[in-house]
């Protein structure tokens, strides 16, 4: 069988990855370079237990998608790729309302039956908080969960490219079109190359939209522009800091180079518009100093955008769309995609070669509140 997937993001590169540990599947992972692709840019907090979204498809993916983890990761070591980043620091929900505290330590130990790879459950004081991670306010609490993980998409995407390599993939740079005979897809077109396929699987990000227009099928899925701070602290051993999560969309998590990451903005309706704003980096900044003013002191390295697929009511798109023969759509993870983007690679991977899939996908279909257009 010919797999060819468009897109070498996380879930691009994961599909590519689980797909050519198969014997008899020949895989071709087509990419482009461009600016602001979402897992270049992503913070990496693996975490899903202590979310505030309520919708229940969603949680049973990103659920899905922590628990992936460690079995990709021994995998990609086997292959001999041990430069993934991966580790488990846990996490700290931080608050100064006990009765906030109260609330979140409730929820998240009503998980554990179902989730024990969240690991421990435990209530922080103060100064046990601050030991854990020094910048912090003095006068945040916490809750903290010791599953928690955090990865670097960068790393971990090149690791699982890397791997398919050696196991025999193809790795196309270029412009990817669809092609078609008739209203079925056949191939893809990569410059002057054209690429016959049995199944397509289309993992582009933000971008996929662009790809089936000229199909005449549309799906909901827009970009919403991230800007994200690294900061480094010099003289500061970050290694096992743990991600911090404020009762907000903002979050803080530490690498081993001395180095916070601060986030992000969710600038809906940006368009692809690749900017660093002066409103973005406020508030960015503005709501890390307010969690943990030790970050003063640090060094602003970097700033980072992508743009994030955003799909109906913040649900992935995964599944095949039989309209256009055999195509894969796997897209619009949202600010979760490097939470849950290597399972739903491996989920569309599956799909693409006829295997059943672990969960019922039908809630997550790329043409729900969508059309075709004949």
């Amino acid at each position: 069988m010919n797999v060819v997937v468009i897109g070498a993001g996380i879930v691009g590169a994961s599909a590519a990855y689980h797909l050519s540990r198969q014997a008899d599947t020949e895989v071709i992972l087509v990419d482009k370079e461009q600016q602001g692709k979402a897992t270049l840019a992503g913070a990496g907090i693996i975490c899903p237990w202590v979310s505030h979204a309520e919708n229940p498809d969603w949680y049973r993916l990103a659920k899905e998608g922590a628990k992936f983890y460690p079995e990709l990761i021994r995998c990609l070591e086997e292959e001999g790729e041990h430069r993934t980043s991966y580790k488990r620091v846990g996490a700290l929900c931080v608050s100064d309302r006990p009765e906030e505290l109260d609330r979140i330590e409730e929820a998240v130990k009503a998980r554990q039956a179902d989730a024990p790879e969240l690991g421990e459950v435990l209530r922080l004081d103060a100064e046990e908080t601050r030991r854990r991670f020094p910048p912090l306010d003095e006068e945040l609490e916490s809750v903290f969960v010791s599953g928690a993980a955090r990865i670097d998409g960068r790393l971990l995407r090149e690791a699982m490219v890397r791997a398919a390599r050696k196991n025999g993939a193809r790795i196309v740079d270029g412009e990817a079109s669809l092609v078609s005979d008739g209203d079925k897809v056949t191939g893809v077109a990569v410059g002057d190359e054209i690429i016959d396929a049995d199944q397509v699987i289309v993992t582009a990000g933000a971008w996929v939209p662009e790809l089936l227009e000229p199909l005449g099928v549309q799906v909901n899925v827009q970009p919403q522009r991230g800007q994200i701070l690294h900061i480094n602290m010099p003289g500061e051993d970050t290694s096992d800091w743990p991600v911090v999560l404020p009762q907000s969309s903002h979050y803080m998590l530490a690498f081993d180079d001395s180095r916070v990451v601060a986030g992000a903005t969710r600038e809906t309706g940006s368009g692809f518009d690749y900017r660093q704003t002066v409103g973005g980096l406020h508030e960015v900044a503005g709501e890390a100093l307010r969690i943990a003013p030790g970050l003063s002191q640090g060094t602003l390295k970097e700033v980072r955008i992508g743009f994030r697929p955003m799909g109906e009511y913040s649900l992935p798109l995964l599944g095949k769309l039989e309209e256009l023969g055999q195509v894969t759509v796997a897209t619009g993870l949202g600010p979760s995609g490097l939470t849950m983007g290597p399972y739903v690679g491996y989920l569309a991977a599956c799909l693409a070669v006829g295997e059943a899939a672990e969960m019922d996908l039908s809630t997550y279909h790329p043409l729900r509140g969508a059309a075709v257009n004949g």
